[in-house]
């Protein structure tokens, strides 16, 4: 008797609420996390997820392009001419993480359309153009990014956007 009703009461039983499972949110913002941690980025690393209906359908780390030497290995570009973050996005070796993500989904045919993504930092404006254009719109994002122009554009084309702590 005792048996089941500790399996009544068990964290995570399907169909029961339970607060230590995590909201979906929280669950593919860890997720994003997670990936943030293969970024070879000297500066900031950066982790997206694309997600449709509770689905996970791709991944992106920002790094240099495959093939190439990481920054890890040669350098920084932007540490070495001081760039400010949020601007001179074309002196950078790497992909940002929501275009790899992109990049991935469409390499496998795999539509975005309707999607959101979740992503460590708010995107920058090369970022935000690919996201728009790609139909996905929801973007959650944990840490911001200085990027006035990506956050007007973002809102001009009407993409839910949600800060998760």
């Amino acid at each position: 008797m005792k048996q089941a009703a500790a399996r009544r009461a068990s964290p995570g039983r399907p169909g029961r609420k339970d607060e230590a499972r995590p909201s979906w949110d929280r669950y593919f913002m860890d997720i994003a996390e997670l990936v943030a941690s293969r970024s070879t980025c000297l500066r900031r690393r950066v982790g997206a997820v694309i997600v449709k209906e509770k689905r996970l359908l791709a991944t992106g780390y920002n790094g240099a392009p495959a093939g190439l030497r990481h920054c890890a290995e040669i350098g920084c570009i932007r540490q070495q001419r001081k760039v400010p973050p949020g601007e001179r996005h074309e002196l950078c070796r790497a992909i940002h993480a929501e275009q790899n993500a992109i990049i991935q989904a469409a390499t496998f045919g795999v539509p975005m359309f309707g999607a959101a993504i979740y992503t460590t930092h708010f995107p920058c404006v090369l970022c935000a153009k690919m996201i728009i254009n790609a139909g996905i719109v929801r973007i959650c994002y944990r840490e911001g990014y200085p990027d006035e122009l990506s956050a007007k554009m973002l809102r001009e084309a009407r993409l839910r956007i949600a800060r998760l702590a």
